[in-house]
């Protein structure tokens, strides 16, 4: 099974969260915060969205930072995604 995004969603996987502090404190479950950056699984396919073209300009594979508060979670077969607007997307990683 797989999910395919509709209009300007983009599916994405959260990167893990940040297991100790950098003077070296290990972070309990509880204490850690979730990572507001992840890599995209899918891509809807953009198009006219409320009467605006929309043009999606992340690609699979690409890792993200999207805003704090946004998106649905979503867990498919044990695994956990995030489903955001393409708006929500604030910026591209490059390495």
């Amino acid at each position: 099974m797989k999910l395919v995004p509709l209009g300007d969603k983009v599916v994405v996987k959260q990167l893990e969260a940040i297991e100790t502090t950098k003077s070296g404190i290990v972070l309990t479950g509880n204490a850690k915060e979730k990572p507001q950056e992840a890599e995209v699984i899918a891509v809807g396919p953009g198009g006219v969205i409320d009467g605006k073209e929309v043009k999606m300009e992340v690609k699979v594979g690409q890792k993200v930072i999207y805003a704090k508060y946004s998106g649905t979670e979503v867990k498919l077969e044990g695994n956990e995604y995030m489903i955001l607007k393409q708006s929500d997307i604030l910026a591209i990683v490059e390495d």
